[in-house]
């Protein structure tokens, strides 16, 4: 089934192979069409609505597997319209070496809804920064970065007493600032939801007791990983993450690149920070950071020493998911 908005896309086959239906749907005939169907497999897509019509027809007896569109665009014949798309879900399902996307719950694609929010709000109040920064450069006013130069910029702009700022510039940004203080605070209320989550979930605390992971990362890799056993081993989590070296290899040769940067581009950041951050701490504590990332520093610049250890702690994400065990301090990074 290919969906969309309001026009769905079914292509049915029997045993064989045979076509035995070919039709389109108006959104609120989906559920009473499938309703009418005994059990059979059903291919979709896994965008936006993917995991909401899974979790619908998964409810009325059906079996839903749901692809990667990457995964589905080779089977495409020719011309691209909503019949040929379904077409080719319907026989990207069933061949025996295509990979699935777990469906996800309602409280997993909640947690996740809270992370992205969070993540826009964050671009938003960085937006406001640099605005706030920008135009107060014009008239020769700059400070530090960071936290203290945004704080001490507001300062200026709030104080009456100085004569620096035009009366117009100035209440011209202080609608900057009343907004750029409503962001911070949704910020903090969206963290407070995320903890909130992660104190309640037993495998995202688990995640956290792993040097670099923090609640926001440990409860993002609890709500976007489904099912840790549907990757054989921790390099295939690791290379789903994208933080394994890119291949074009031929004839016997292997040739790496940079990392493939598959996968999801949010956990595969906070865990490269993540990495950063225990490699700066060890640097400031003045503490070698385990034998194995200092020998490996000693040969390796620093960011590429990062990438590979946020790569071993995706491996150990899957060892401990798979487990059911804690992270043992014992067991060096």
């Amino acid at each position: 089934m290919d969906i969309a908005k309001h026009v769905f896309q079914v292509h049915g086959v029997d045993a064989v192979g045979a076509v035995v239906v070919r039709r389109k749907l108006r959104r609120e005939d989906v559920a009473a069409f499938f309703r009418k169907l005994p059990p059979c497999l059903i291919g979709i897509e896994a965008c936006a609505t993917g995991h909401h019509w899974a979790r619908v027809l998964l409810a009325l007896g059906h079996e839903v597997r749901l692809m990667p569109a990457s995964y589905v665009k080779p089977y495409v014949k020719r011309q691209k319209n909503d019949a040929t798309d379904a077409e080719a879900i319907c026989e990207a399902v069933a061949r025996p070496t295509m990979r699935f996307v777990p469906v996800k719950s309602e409280e997993q694609q909640s947690v996740l809804m809270l992370h992205r929010v969070r993540e826009l709000l964050i671009r938003q109040r960085t937006m406001l920064v640099n605005a706030l920064r920008g135009h107060l450069a014009e008239f020769g006013i700059v400070t530090r970065q960071g936290i203290v130069g945004v704080g001490m910029l507001i300062a200026l702009v709030e104080d009456d007493g100085q004569n620096l700022i035009p009366p117009l510039a100035r209440s011209a940004l202080l609608s900057l600032i009343g907004q750029l203080r409503e962001v911070h605070e949704r910020v903090g209320e969206m963290d407070c939801q995320i903890h909130a989550w992660h104190r309640s979930n037993e495998l995202s605390r688990r995640l956290e007791t792993i040097p670099g992971i923090g609640p926001i990362t440990a409860s993002a890799i609890a709500a976007t990983v489904t099912d840790a056993s549907l990757f054989k081993s921790g390099r295939q989590l690791a290379a789903w993450i994208g933080l394994v070296p890119r291949q074009n290899s031929s004839g016997g040769k292997d040739r790496l690149g940079r990392i493939s940067k598959q996968g999801d581009p949010y956990l595969r950041r906070l865990l490269v920070v993540g990495a950063h951050a225990v490699l700066r701490f060890s640097r400031k504590a003045r503490v070698p950071p385990t034998q194995w990332a200092a020998e490996l520093l000693a040969k390796k610049p620093y960011n590429v020493v990062a990438v590979a250890l946020a790569n071993k702690m995706a491996r150990i994400v899957w060892a401990l998911m798979t487990t059911g065990r804690r992270f043992e301090a014992a067991a060096n990074l």
